[in-house]
């Protein structure tokens, strides 16, 4: 059975990876000129089901570290957990964090400075997800990509396609927002990445902020990725001065010597949200269309991506 994948963002390549294991011959067709054209290409790239559920239903943690176990098969994935920490006055918001959330345990400032020297001394408390990961996100999909390729499939840049373009195919739309799907709106987000040889962290950091809340996450190379905004906008376009200010503001605040840091890069992306901010797939007359991962991509794809493999190859009880 062939099967057309439209889109080669994290819901595409995961969808394509997932019909390979069934068996499925898969060509992937993307309209943008390489993987960089996708709102998965400015992910932060955290694993973070627990973190997640503070601001999503908790239905999230099970599919979620199933995802944690899909990428640990596919690319670096770095299990060490992720910190949550808030400012003095911001000491409440950390309260109601906890309280949200599971499999966590509190950190006085020596345990913090234990487990990141670098901020010893700069908060009084965390909140430390022992079960949670990171990854590279530009690495993951690049990692899909050679593995999909590698099982005889076929990837096609420059692609502008609409499931109505392939009649009599089988079809998974995996567009983001141009997906075939009812009550999908748009939820941009902006980020920066700088390179801070002065700051070192070994795994994800949130910092709590009743305006401007942040996360880092550590790339290679003290290269750290800062996100992210979410704002309900149809607009497209490259970041705004007042995100830009807001982030790297709030990346001070979390340690002073990112003022000195190099900025190698800002970017703005369309999240495809639904109403509940969780994703979907539905059946459709030429297959699926899967959207709908908001802020969740890279977490809740692999899980998701099996349902629209079994619902495609007829599986007779989708996961």
């Amino acid at each position: 059975m062939t099967i057309q994948v439209l889109g080669a963002g994290v819901a595409g390549l995961t969808t394509a990876l997932r019909l390979f294991e069934a068996g499925c011959d898969v060509v992937v067709h993307e309209k943008g000129a390489d993987l960089g054209a996708s709102a998965s290409w400015l992910a932060g790239g955290m694993l973070a089901p627990y973190c997640e559920a503070s601001v999503a239903d908790r239905s999230v943690i099970s599919p979620g570290l199933e995802g944690v176990a899909f990428w640990q098969a596919v690319t670096d994935v770095r299990t060490n957990g992720t910190l949550v920490v808030a400012s003095g006055r911001d000491a409440a918001d950390l309260n109601q964090f906890a309280a949200r959330t599971q499999a966590h345990r509190w950190l006085d400032a020596e345990g913090l400075a234990v487990l990141e020297p670098d901020l010893g001394g700069r908060f009084a408390r965390a909140i430390f997800f022992e079960g949670e990961a990171h990854l590279d996100p530009r690495r993951a999909l690049g990692d899909l990509l050679r593995r999909i390729e590698a099982d005889g499939g076929r990837v096609r840049f420059n692609a502008s396609l609409d499931p109505h373009d392939l009649k009599g195919e089988r079809v998974a739309d995996c567009r983001g927002l141009a997906t075939a799907m009812p009550r999908l709106r748009s939820v941009r987000g902006e980020m920066a990445i700088v390179r801070c040889p002065d700051v070192d962290l070994s795994r994800p950091v949130r910092l709590l902020h009743p305006r401007w809340p942040i996360y880092v996450v550590p790339r290679d190379d003290h290269v750290f990725m800062i996100g992210a905004t979410m704002v309900e906008s149809e607009a497209s376009g490259g970041i705004t001065l007042r995100s830009a200010v807001e982030l790297l503001t709030a990346a001070f605040a979390l340690h002073p010597a990112f003022a000195e840091a190099e900025v190698l890069e800002f970017g703005s992306g369309r999240r495809p949200a639904l109403p509940d901010n969780l994703p979907r797939v539905d059946r459709t007359d030429r297959g699926i269309a899967f959207s709908g991962l908001y802020r969740h991509g890279f977490l809740l794809s692999p899980a998701f991506s099996k349902i629209a493999a079994d619902i495609l190859v007829g599986a007779k009880e989708p996961a």
